[in-house]
């Protein structure tokens, strides 16, 4: 039976990098699609994954030997687990710039650091999270929100190739605690998934390092630490407020989002779409996903950043403010699926509030009434990639 293969928004962006770079890297969690996406694109290419023990062991100890296997193009996975193999691959395209390498990995934190210092220039670095809807549409067909929100948007559920109560808790087992221990060399895994599911309780809220720390039983340096790790890893996104001044947003309280509303609803314990309807953590997932879905939209357009939160010390806010060519638009996001005309009492204040023109307001809800002809825009989630490509 022929593999179901969903397209991928990122395949334009790919598509037009690969003229110009000799190598082109795509990261993000595991089992986000990078090889699949990379196999489709570029089925031509020679593959090989750092995760066979012996084709690493070869890359290891005779990485010319390994790199001049063929001179076609080249397909890496994995590539963080032999970080030494960059610097061979800068030398190979200085001498022969038509070597064409794809490389993907895991995690950010070693891939682009490895980058940044050998192929400085040279790669095209683009990331991809879980399917958006706009992706996955024709799959999601028939499912409820709440069925949505519990299934996550990973391919295998979208493409029907696995179900949420069995994928998430292998996830958990065996990529969370696995590079999680491979990353910190974690001792006590009971205490760090207690700090993991302390983190999905607060989805949607101002993280504090030193609350969670004391809950948890570390210092807060130890926090801190895990969740640069789970940023790294692709597991959660810390959304950063808004300002104009870029330094106060670097330095004030980021929000703390899971970057798949599926994982978050198994590190809950809610095991079910009709217990998630009746969970006090409902609305803060549905923002979770809508927030996801934004980024996606950045990360599928080959960027990265301009997705932020507003909140003064009035208590004034937004959910989200999308920043892209240097047009601001803002979105309020809703749960209910009655609409109210209270939901758009911040965006008619929002240009007033950061001092900056906003060409866009979208109210985006779960209920089937729309408006998009009015100065605030009342969207279905489900359209809301139509409202965010007209921003």
């Amino acid at each position: 039976m022929e593999r179901l293969y969903i397209t991928r928004q990122l395949e334009e962006v790919i598509a037009e990098a690969v003229q110009y770079f000799s190598v082109i890297s795509v990261t993000g969690p595991r089992q986000s699609g990078k090889s699949t996406l990379l196999k489709h694109m570029f089925p031509d290419y020679r593959q090989y994954s750092m995760k066979d023990v012996n084709v690493r062991e070869f890359a290891e100890n005779d990485p010319i030997a390994f790199l001049n296997q063929t001179h076609g193009g080249m397909f890496i996975d994995e590539v963080q687990k032999v970080p030494a193999l960059l610097e061979y691959i800068q030398g190979l395209v200085d001498n022969n710039p038509e070597r064409k390498f794809l490389l993907t990995g895991s995690s950010n934190l070693e891939l682009l650091g490895g980058l940044s210092e050998s192929l400085p220039g040279r790669a095209g670095v683009f990331e991809l999270l879980p399917m958006s809807y706009g992706e996955s549409r024709e799959q999601q067909e028939g499912k409820d929100t709440n069925q949505l929100l519990y299934d996550g948007l990973y391919p295998a559920i979208c493409a029907g190739k696995n179900k949420a109560s069995l994928f998430y808790p292998s996830y958990v087992k065996t990529y969370i605690e696995k590079d999680v221990r491979d990353l910190l060399k974690v001792k006590n895994m009971m205490q760090f998934m207690k700090f993991m599911r302390l983190c999905a309780a607060r989805v949607g809220s101002l993280f504090n390092a030193s609350e969670v720390a004391n809950e948890v039983g570390v210092d807060s340096k130890t926090v801190t630490q895990w969740l640069s790790v789970l940023q790294a890893s692709y597991l959660v996104t810390l959304l950063p407020p808004y300002y104009e001044n870029i330094s106060k947003r670097l330095v004030k309280t980021p929000k703390l989002y899971f970057n798949d509303p599926g994982l978050a609803c198994c590190l809950l314990d809610i095991e079910s779409p009709k217990q998630l309807d009746r969970d006090k953590m409902r609305g803060a997932i549905f923002e979770n996903y809508i927030v996801m879905e934004v980024l996606k939209h950045r990360y599928n357009q080959g960027r990265a950043g301009g997705v932020y939160f507003y909140r003064d010390s009035n208590s004034n806010e937004v959910d989200i403010l999308l920043k892209q060519g240097g047009e601001i638009t803002a979105i309020e996001v809703k749960s209910a699926m009655t609409y109210s005309s209270s939901f758009e009492k911040s965006l008619k204040q929002i240009g007033s509030w950061i001092g900056t023109p906003v060409i866009k307001k979208i109210v985006v809800y779960t209920g089937e009434f729309e408006n998009t002809a009015g100065d605030i825009k009342i969207v279905n989630y489900r359209n809301l990639d139509a409202q965010l490509q007209m921003a």
